[in-house]
């Protein structure tokens, strides 16, 4: 087994084993394809070749979706280790350069993304056109597994339990607010304590967002989850239409608060103190080595954010 797996690497260019990877990542030709950059007739093509190569079929072209054989996958795990390596190599050449040219593959949360992302990603992509960052929306746990796998090289997320064994670089501090519905009974307080929301309706995300985690132990809702008062549905700005609609009480970061209307600001209440507060870190792994690149993103995160958001305090209301 040992030698087959030597001859594999040995027979593979770098360029199959990213396909290989890519079609078992995505299960599906087409969209392997299009992450990679090419034709869906090149990348089976490769393939295919591969296969002849080998000897054997990687791949289940009548499973639906497209699965690996229980060879292929073997085949697909040495060259998605093969992969790692490659690129840290590359990782290393660059750094040595202080180059942030090259693919740089940057996981975020979903509730992070739409407040932050305009804030400074358009600017640094005009100010440092040689970058090739590419960026994807992640929930906590997919983002750890994909650190750990090689398949993106940071991820901005939430400090939350669990991330000890990556290495964090401090970007801001985001308090959390409560956006109540007008006519609800919360929208009378000035602001928002915990004993308020026990027979609040409450709109939360799916179970798996470190959001819906944090507020529910911020606000002792120890079981929110299982409370007939409490809906989940897919995203913030879902509840804040509902919210916004007349019903209930969502809650949001701070940063989205630049984005609301007049109108909508009305609908916002500060937590009382201590008020919830989240740190908002880059993280990466303990082998990271692209400190240029990381100093880059960090740099314009905090330029991007108002100046208090980059201490803790959670004894200052900030609306």
């Amino acid at each position: 087994m040992q030698y087959a797996n030597q001859q594999t690497t040995e027979t593979m260019t770098l360029q199959q084993m990213e396909y290989i990877v890519a079609v078992y990542r995505l299960r599906h030709f087409a969209k392997a394809a299009e992450q990679c950059g090419v034709t869906q007739p090149t990348l089976s093509s490769m393939i295919q070749k591969l296969e002849d190569e080998l000897g054997l079929r990687i791949f289940d072209r009548t499973a639906q979706p497209v699965a690996p054989t229980p060879a292929g996958r073997l085949v697909v795990e040495q060259a998605w280790r093969v992969l790692v390596r490659a690129n840290k190599i590359k990782d290393i050449v660059a750094e040595a350069k202080r180059s942030v040219r090259g693919a740089f593959k940057v996981g975020i949360l979903p509730t992070i993304a739409p407040y932050l992302l305009p804030r400074f990603f358009p600017r640094l992509l005009a100010d440092h056109p040689e970058t090739d960052i590419r960026v994807a929306e992640m929930k906590t746990e997919a983002i750890k597994q994909a650190l750990a796998r090689g398949e993106i090289d940071a991820a901005i997320v939430a400090d939350v339990d669990g991330l000890d064994h990556f290495d964090m670089t401090e970007l801001y501090f985001e308090q959390f607010v409560a956006y109540v519905a007008k006519g609800d009974a919360l929208s009378a307080v000035a602001s928002v304590r915990s004993a308020d929301l026990a027979d609040s309706f409450l709109w939360l995300l799916d179970e798996g967002h470190c959001f819906r985690d944090q507020i529910v132990k911020f606000c002792g809702l120890k079981d929110g989850q299982t409370s007939k008062n409490v809906y989940s549905l897919g995203s913030i700005e879902t509840f804040m239409r509902m919210v916004e609609g007349g019903r209930g009480t969502t809650f949001i970061p701070e940063l989205a608060l630049d984005q609301l209307s007049e109108a909508q600001r009305r609908l916002v209440r500060p937590f009382a103190l201590p008020i919830p507060t989240r740190r908002i870190v880059l993280l990466t792994t303990r082998t990271f080595v692209r400190e240029a690149m990381r100093s880059l993103l960090a740099d314009y995160v905090r330029a991007a954010v108002p100046p208090r958001m980059l201490s803790m305090n959670n004894t200052e209301q900030r609306v």
